[in-house]
């Protein structure tokens, strides 16, 4: 497809992102990895930092084809410079010299056929920031729906209406990371809460499967006044979007103290989630079995899936319905 780039002079304006950049001759943008060279576009093609099959539960995606494999894999580079990104050996391609510079080639291709002789649900695009490789990452989607697969993107969100038009039709369900509340904790990681948030309305206007994912950062966005504005956003656009709230652990740019996110503010999240009416609100990344990961229906609180870490130890759906009241639960169950 081709590449979403507009010239304007002797520079070309990237529309994958909402950074927008405008790249010159011998330039790239904020992302590092969509570049000029010698007057023409350069943009990942081809090319993979990691390839893993992963339980679907690991994306995390609770409320979609629950208990299946997905084959993840990553490029490099990502239009934000999170200091507590876990995954920064790839994301940080380029902005960081301690990073990875080179990934391995393989074709969109091979990577349908793999998905498929894993025996693979699906196909996902994860590990780093999927944007910066969108136009390919939409071709690896085209082929794995001709293939009757399902599509996934695991992704921050800052995106353009354009990259959103240009996913859309070939993407299944993703989980977007809501990082903070307000535009300040974003400017924190040259990001943008206001097209994150027009992200999330504009892919579930569309009918994709969203759930998202907000790791709680001590002295970052875990106070109660943040927690409970990124719950009501979320129940705002629906309150059957699944929250995720995962606990966070020094890496990267990070001070080591703390540590770890204190259990008690993942509880706390929890409740907040709970109390602005969101039905679908799960704990992770906790070791010490407190966390809250079962699905349960907000009709009538019978349990409907039960979950350890990214097992599903029991499924009681009668094909995505509660076998008690009936009543038809948010998801995609396959």
């Amino acid at each position: 497809m081709t590449p979403l780039f507009e010239q304007e002079g002797e520079a070309f304006r990237c529309q994958a992102c909402a950074h927008r950049c405008l790249v010159r001759e011998g330039r790239a943008g904020a992302c590092w990895v969509r570049r000029i060279q010698d007057g023409r576009v350069v943009i990942p093609w081809e090319e993979v930092s990691s390839l893993a099959l992963d339980p679907m539960e690991k994306k995390p995606l609770f409320h979609f084809h629950p208990g299946k494999s997905v084959l993840s894999f990553g490029t490099l580079g990502c239009n934000l410079h999170c200091p507590f990104c876990q995954n920064w050996t790839i994301s940080q391609a380029g902005r960081d010299p301690r990073a990875e510079r080179t990934g391995k080639p393989i074709s969109a291709q091979d990577i349908v056929l793999i998905a498929q002789q894993q025996n693979a649900r699906a196909i996902a695009s994860t590990y780093n920031e999927p944007l910066v490789s969108l136009e390919w990452t939409a071709e690896i989607f085209r082929l794995a729906k001709e293939a009757g697969l399902a599509t996934v993107a695991v992704s921050n969100g800052c995106a353009t209406e354009r990259a959103v038009e240009c996913l859309a039709p070939v993407m299944d369900a993703a989980n977007l990371d809501l990082k903070s509340g307000t535009e300040q904790g974003y400017r924190q990681l040259g990001g943008d809460l206001h097209a994150v948030q027009e992200t999330i309305r504009e892919l579930h206007r569309r009918g994709t499967w969203l759930e998202l994912t907000t790791l709680i950062v001590p002295n970052y966005n875990d106070s109660d006044a943040e927690l409970s504005s990124i719950a009501e956003f979320i129940a705002s656009v629906s309150p059957d979007i699944p929250w995720h709230i995962s606990s966070y652990f020094s890496t990267y740019r990070m001070p080591p103290i703390p540590a770890r996110t204190p259990p008690e503010r993942l509880e706390t999240a929890w409740r907040i989630g709970r109390a602005a009416g969101l039905h679908f609100v799960f704990t992770g990344n906790l070791h010490n079995g407190a966390q809250r990961e079962d699905t349960f229906c907000p009709d009538c609180g019978e349990l409907l899936l039960r979950r350890d870490a990214f097992r599903i130890l029991q499924n009681h759906l009668d094909h995505g319905t509660c076998p008690a009241c009936h009543a038809k639960i948010p998801g995609v169950w396959g």
